[in-house]
């Protein structure tokens, strides 16, 4: 059966194996070891969204495994000209060994996933972003050593990518998950569903009052994501009161932890205290989008 992630749950029966690998391959290169594992492989990464975090960490995770990565603008190729995503499936997957695909819309993921004959990794689309959340997830295992029963509250957008995901990786993990978001941008039912049949505390609210109390993990994104930059100010507007500040932290449990996928905006979804403050782990969490991909990758290829 070919291998893919294009949502969490395609790694809902080895998501802590994946992140276990991430943790003992970063320990290991750290060491001065190598962890040449795909030598001779050849990465082709797809960018219909830019990204800093995304680019570089697969880049340099396929280095470090010994292979090679090629990076696609829509500039590049073909697919941005009339080409349709089924033959940019079938032509790459005679190139390269393995796809990343920073897409816009879940649909052509799907698509792309569907035609390739070789793994593809969903780097990022409008629904999911496993990729991110396997790596806060592994933050999360370093910190706290286990997963499951742990609390996770998310404040701000619901109705994101960040928020789909982690409903489901924290289902997948066993942690309670609390996603509090204004009542016009709640998490589309689906991933709620999806999350309560793995048997956790799943709570959606709009209250933000005591929503961080007992939290072992705060966790927020940007009110504006790419491609909702015209409802800017009214964002602003809707989403006033969510900020996540000294007093929201102060709820939580006294080892609780601050995450943030990055980039972030001070004085919006969380102040620069906050996120450069002693309990946030944010760049522990930008570092480990590095491990837990070289994880990922090296499990798909196997």
């Amino acid at each position: 059966m070919k291998q893919y992630l294009i949502s969490m749950l395609d790694v809902k029966n080895n998501l802590e194996e994946i992140i276990d690998l991430g943790i003992n391959l970063k320990n290991k290169s750290k060491n001065g070891e190598s962890i040449e594992l795909l030598k001779g492989k050849t990465l082709g990464m797809i960018f219909e969204k830019s990204s800093t975090r995304t680019r570089v960490s697969f880049e340099v995770g396929m280095s470090k495994l010994g292979g090679h990565a090629i990076f696609l603008s829509t500039n590049d190729i073909q697919l941005g000209r009339g080409e349709t995503i089924e033959d940019t499936a079938l032509v790459l997957s005679r190139y390269v060994d393995l796809i990343m695909y920073r897409a816009k819309s879940n649909e052509a993921m799907k698509e792309l996933a569907e035609h390739a004959t070789i793994p593809v990794i969903n780097g990022l689309d409008d629904k999911e972003h496993p990729c991110q959340v396997i790596s806060d997830l592994m933050t999360i295992k370093e910190q706290k050593e286990s997963l499951k029963g742990l609390n996770f509250v998310y404040l701000g957008d619901g109705n994101n990518n960040m928020a789909h995901s982690y409903l489901l990786g924290c289902g997948i993990a066993g942690i309670n998950i609390k996603i509090v978001s204004p009542k016009k941008y709640l998490p589309e039912q689906y991933y709620v569903d999806e999350a309560k049949k793995f048997g956790v505390n799943v709570e959606i609210t709009d209250k933000v009052e005591d929503s961080t109390k007992d939290a072992d993990i705060i966790a927020t994104d940007t009110w504006i994501s790419m491609g909702d930059e015209s409802e800017k100010n009214a964002r602003i507007e809707e989403f006033k009161g969510y900020t996540i500040d000294d007093k929201l932290m102060k709820l939580a449990n006294p080892d609780a932890i601050f995450m943030h996928c990055l980039p972030a905006y001070y004085g919006y979804e969380v102040t620069k205290e906050i996120a450069h403050g002693t309990q946030s782990v944010i760049f522990d969490e930008a570092e480990n989008r590095l491990w837990a991909q070289i994880g990922i990758m090296v499990t798909l290829l196997k």
